[in-house]
């Protein structure tokens, strides 16, 4: 079956074809960042216009890509949620009138569920059952995978989310947006240990986050080097080097309590904040002492992608389940809820 895939989730138009017995064949995908820079963070009105003028371009583009026509699509996914129900709309909407015209089935994918899914694209994939970490803007979960839709929830930001976090952070010292890589790319350059930040929720027994302690922690040590007269570059960079540190070992403890605490040695992680150079050598380190391995996507389909969205969609697709001619979204969505195969 071949699958088109759009994402629209937020502020990155993904559009892929995938094919269940050839794989990938192409995808394409066109960022928002330098439009909502400027605001400092995702603008929703903006975002949701700006999917209208990318969609479609993108589809023919990808499928000139792939050398096929609108006749060879056999099915169609969308992210349904969770995300900007705007930017949502946009995506399903596209979505639902193509599948129609075209006399297609279609299925709205959870967008977690298509980062959980796309170290699935790699050429070695994990194999059920294994841990995922998923940690994204919005989200900061971990997750028992027995199978597509067989999902256990073990322990979750209650709180600010890891990729949140350091978009927050980057903005208090004065970073550009999104603030992930930019404070990767000073913390390089930063002193180790010169300041000495919290593990949040490390020093007690469970799975749960919680980064907003440590993000105040982070103003409150960045306000008093400036009050001191330090606020200059190297600072910034010594702070973004003790704040990457701490969210890096927090979440590696918190990895290795799912991993003993389930029995498995698998580990995968998915969403933006996975493509953190510093947390991938400080997971396979770990991983290596238990005699286990870490899985994850290739930098490009760690943020969000159609490629995603159309692998995920086309498992479901495969299964038999379809949608009706109906739209819609959901801003809020619990992976636990999804039906599995």
């Amino acid at each position: 079956m071949l699958v088109l895939g759009l994402e629209t989730s937020c502020d990155e138009t993904g559009v892929a074809l995938y094919d269940s017995e050839r794989g990938l064949l192409a995808d394409a995908l066109f960022s928002q960042i330098d439009l909502h820079r400027v605001f400092g963070g995702v603008v929703p009105e903006l975002a949701s216009r700006d999917h209208v003028k990318r969609t479609l371009p993108l589809i023919k583009q990808v499928l000139a890509d792939a050398g096929h026509e609108a006749k060879d699509i056999g099915g169609i996914a969308y992210t349904a949620g969770p995300g900007l129900v705007g930017a949502l709309l946009v995506g399903a909407s596209c979505a639902q009138a193509l599948a129609f015209a075209w006399d297609v089935p279609s299925i709205g994918v959870h967008h977690m569920e298509g980062h959980l899914l796309a170290p699935m694209l790699e050429e070695h994939p994990p194999k059920f059952p294994f841990v995922a970490l998923l940690v994204s803007g919005g989200h900061t979960q971990l997750v028992r995978v027995d199978g597509i839709g067989r999902y256990q929830l073990l322990g979750e930001s209650i709180d600010d989310a890891a990729g949140e976090a350091f978009d927050k952070t980057a903005k208090m010292l004065g970073l550009n947006y999104p603030g992930g890589p930019e404070i990767a790319r000073l913390a390089e350059q930063g002193v180790a240990k010169r300041f000495k930040l919290p593990r949040p929720m490390t020093d007690r027994p469970g799975l749960e986050f919680s980064f907003s302690g440590l993000k105040t922690s982070t103003l409150n040590a960045w306000q008093k080097s400036v009050a001191q007269g330090d606020g200059g570059e190297q600072t910034k960079a010594d702070l973004a080097h003790a704040f990457q540190a701490a969210v890096v070992d927090t979440l590696t403890i918190k990895c290795r309590r799912a991993l003993e605490q389930t029995g498995l040695n698998s580990l995968v992680i998915a969403g933006g904040v996975s493509a953190n150079q510093a947390l991938r050598v400080s997971l396979e380190s770990m991983l290596k002492k238990l005699g286990g391995k870490v899985f994850y996507a290739r930098p490009r389909f760690c943020t969000d992608n159609g490629a995603m969205i159309a692998y995920a969609g086309c498992q479901r697709l495969l299964a038999g389940q379809r949608e009706g001619l109906e739209i819609n979204v959901r801003a809020r969505w619990p992976m636990t809820e999804l039906v599995p195969l």
